[in-house]
């Protein structure tokens, strides 16, 4: 930090068990993913090429380089796995994985539908090489998945071998574990967290709402994903209470109800 101030809660650092931010790239070019590094690096754990963008743009490989000299783990989005998935040439994903020397990788089956034993047995053959995160939840609007399958498939998928279950909201964040609103399916939330090992969920969240109420529902060692490049820092202000939303959620009892304070003599 480049100041002392109190009562700020103690962040986790390099390499992160919790505390983690996943940085959702759509696209972004070499020069912007320098810039981006420059800034918000040490507090990105997780670059996630972005549902099957990494087809289309320029310089993947050159990126890819960037984001791991900066110690941080970047996957191509499970939407592409699927799309190999549904095409049955995994054997081309492996080999285009280890071309661009990619050591981590997403499972996921919100595009399509697979059966979960299926899917862990992918996870369980991946996970002998890569570092696998895997993703719950539909990316359809209107499918409601029951609190218990969450739940089992969430734990079935971590002892497949995931380091990172993903809990689905799309980069719209109003599916899986958000209302349509956008609003945070508290119940939902709150019974999978009395189920699953915290510091292994990964929430999707990328609206700044959806952000806030983890931080405060879940401290300042929450694991987020979906992060746009551009709200990476105002996320981790968000996370140690330096900005509004979160003001007074790490201070001590005795600052929490005050609105004004008297100037210093």
């Amino acid at each position: 930090m480049n100041f002392k101030l109190s009562f700020i809660p103690e962040r986790t650092t390099k390499p992160r068990k919790s505390g983690v931010t996943m940085m959702m790239d759509k696209g972004l070019s070499v020069r912007e993913v320098e810039d981006f590094l420059s800034t918000g690096g040490e507090y990105t754990d997780y670059a996630k090429l972005g549902f099957g963008t990494s087809f289309v743009m320029k310089n993947v490989e050159t990126k890819i380089k960037l984001y791991k000299e900066a110690k941080i783990k970047v996957y191509f989005g499970g939407t592409l796995f699927e799309a190999f998935v549904i095409r049955e040439n995994l054997d081309e994903y492996k080999r285009m994985m280890d071309h661009y020397k990619v050591d981590a990788m997403e499972v996921s089956d919100g595009s399509l539908l697979m059966n979960h034993d299926t899917k862990c047995e992918f996870i369980h053959k991946f996970s002998k090489s890569y570092t696998v995160l895997s993703e719950v939840g539909s990316k359809e609007a209107g499918i409601i998945t029951s609190p218990n399958k969450w739940i089992s498939m969430m734990n079935q998928e971590l002892e497949a071998g995931s380091v990172h279950v993903i809990a689905e909201a799309r980069e719209s964040g109003t599916v899986g574990i958000y209302r349509p609103t956008g609003h945070a399916h508290v119940a939902l939330v709150n019974k999978i967290i009395a189920k699953v090992p915290k510091d292994k969920i990964l929430w999707e969240a990328p609206l700044k709402s959806q952000q806030v109420w983890f931080v405060k529902t879940l401290g300042a060692n929450v694991n987020l994903g979906n992060i746009a490049p551009n709200e990476v820092i105002p996320l981790e202000t968000l996370r140690i209470g330096l900005r509004g939303d979160t003001f007074f959620q790490f201070l001590p009892e005795k600052y929490q109800s005050a609105k004004q304070v008297a100037p210093e003599n």
